[in-house]
């Protein structure tokens, strides 16, 4: 296992900075995502770790040794993509096994190796097929197996789930968390747009937002004292509704944010008035979207179903520890 760590790290692309003084320590056996939205720099600063992208200010260092100049090969990492890349012609065993291979290890080596990958997996009943008979779901943990038969230091996934549909997203999900239990000394980072890969997998988050760290914490420190606006409004799903103007100053604040199960209905004349938009009903809980004047309406999330339909007059209430008050630099106050 091995530690990480960023010290003013910085990448350009000709006069354009993507990343900017990022410092960032990441603990052996961490399991740390990187969010933020499209061009904030995420998947730029993964393969600047990897050594895929050189580095062009600041210092990366894997186990306490320097590797910011160090080639791919030397730095101890196995990268697992968001398209598999399996040689299409070779056997999931040959594919998992070819690095190995390479490196000159023995044929006994390279099956023992392969075989325990494969039973970590469950892909040892698919260990003679091509990549073209397995489903997207197989094919993704044949690439992850490519890579923990190398034994590597740190393990980075860039998007691995995004190709797939929304069972397979799930089930896939679920089997990289159990994945995380058995490999218990292994430093895994990774890449998503997905508010649920982070928030289930991740040990730590780190949010990042036009090339620079915006915050990091466990996923529960980020939804429940998000430090910013931006942090607010990214993380959770819905965002958390956000309202400005005179409802925030009479709280003394600029924005003051709260989160959809924060609030609760009652009738008007009570709280924040307002009538029901829109309601949708997903079965164990109902979204409503309530206009109550404010820039956008407020969505109140509900278990269960709701006999509220558009139309409806209502109050909305919502307890003052459940509130985020923020000044008009968007910093949490």
């Amino acid at each position: 296992m091995a530690s990480l760590s960023l010290k003013k790290l910085e990448k350009y692309f000709g006069a354009a900075r993507i990343l900017e003084d990022i410092n960032l320590e990441i603990t052996a056996d961490e399991f740390v995502v990187f969010v933020g939205p499209s061009g904030c720099g995420k998947s730029t600063l993964l393969r600047c770790i990897s050594g895929l992208e050189e580095i062009s200010a600041g210092t990366l260092s894997i186990g306490g040794a320097d590797v910011t100049k160090a080639p791919p090969s030397r730095r101890g990492i196995a990268m697992v993509f968001q398209t598999y890349a399996l040689y299409p012609h070779m056997s999931v065993f040959d594919n998992m096994a070819y690095g190995l291979k390479i490196q000159g290890l023995s044929k006994k080596e390279i099956t023992a190796k392969v075989e325990a990958a494969a039973d970590k997996l469950q892909l040892t009943a698919l260990l003679q097929r091509l990549p073209r008979q397995l489903s997207g779901g197989q094919r993704q943990r044949v690439a992850i197996g490519r890579a923990i038969v190398r034994d590597p230091k740190v393990f980075l996934f860039d998007e691995p789930l995004s190709n797939l549909d929304a069972a397979l997203r799930v089930q896939t999900r679920l089997e990289l968390a159990t994945l995380k239990e058995s490999l218990p000394n292994t430093t895994m980072i990774y890449v998503t747009h997905d508010q649920v890969e982070a928030m289930t997998l991740a040990d730590r988050i780190v949010v990042l937002n036009g090339g620079r760290i915006e915050q990091i914490g466990t996923p529960l420190d980020l939804y429940e004292r998000p430090n910013s606006l931006f942090v607010a409004e990214f993380i959770g799903s819905p965002k958390m509704n956000i309202l400005t103007g005179e409802r925030a100053a009479a709280l003394d604040a600029a924005a003051v944010g709260v989160r959809p199960e924060h609030l609760t209905i009652g009738p008007s004349g009570q709280g924040w008035d307002g009538t029901v938009l829109r309601k949708e009903c997903l079965g164990a809980e109902t979204y409503l979207y309530v206009d109550i004047g404010a820039q956008a309406p407020l969505i109140v999330r509900m278990a269960g179903t709701s006999a509220l339909d558009a139309g409806t007059p209502l109050g909305l209430l919502a307890k003052p520890e459940n509130l985020r008050r923020f000044n008009k630099d968007g910093v949490a106050i």
